[in-house]
């Protein structure tokens, strides 16, 4: 949502947005074309470095998508897209391992992980309410003291999207690290996985961004509507 006379605060965010959203598809289908010298798929990478770890109990399972690959906290599993599951890239190798690394963080009781599965619930919430408090200040014709209280929940989901940096920019080091210590990849195959990692967490800077930047969109338009109170 788009508000006010601060709409060029967007501008930013969309860009970096669109921007990390294209890296991540042409450094993704680049990586995806070369194998890995063992013929090793991701769900066996992910599998020995969770194995070596003391984590053989932790299932690794497929779930359709197109990168939807993801660590579930609450599960205790990993699940990887069809195409990294089953395939045999540096892509896909680096992708699971990435995954197989949030399995590592938990098992360690990384700090900024456990903070951001405290703060999913609210967050989930924010996500809604914010825009909903701003609605309904329109339609009762007080959206001026709506504002603070949008702004209050906003910066939750902002909170979040710092958080999240650091976690995973933790879980690709724990994952070249793991791959390269294992053996699972050869020293020419780790600056593809690097590549593929790094275009992901890109993605995450970018919502980082435009997550702050909506933020002080919102705390500029309380500004102007006190200066002209």
């Amino acid at each position: 949502m788009i508000l006010g006379q601060f709409w060029w605060f967007a501008i930013p965010g969309l860009i970096l947005g669109l921007y990390a959203q294209f890296k991540l598809k042409s450094i993704y289908s680049r990586f995806v074309q070369v194998p890995v010298s063992n013929g090793m798929t991701g769900a066996q990478a992910a599998r020995a470095i969770l194995d070596s770890a003391g984590l053989r109990g932790m299932p690794v399972n497929e779930v359709p998508g197109h990168l939807t690959d993801h660590y579930d906290p609450t599960k205790k599993a990993l699940f990887l897209s069809s195409e990294n599951y089953h395939g045999y890239s540096v892509a896909a190798v680096g992708v699971a391992a990435h995954e197989a690394g949030h399995a590592l963080q938990h098992r360690v009781g990384y700090a900024p992980l456990k903070a951001r599965m405290w703060m999913v619930p609210a967050t989930q919430f924010a996500s809604y309410a914010w825009q909903g408090i701003l609605l309904l200040g329109m339609i009762m014709g007080m959206f001026q003291q709506m504002l603070p209280i949008a702004i209050g929940i906003f910066a939750v989901i902002t909170l979040f999207q710092v958080i999240t940096l650091p976690v995973e920019f933790d879980a690709s080091r724990r994952a070249k690290d793991q791959l390269f210590q294992l053996g699972l990849i050869r020293s020419e195959e780790r600056p593809g996985v690097a590549k593929v990692l790094n275009a992901a967490a890109l993605t995450y800077v970018a919502a980082m961004v435009s997550s702050v930047l909506t933020l002080l969109q919102l705390i500029m338009m309380a500004r102007s509507g006190n200066d002209r109170s």
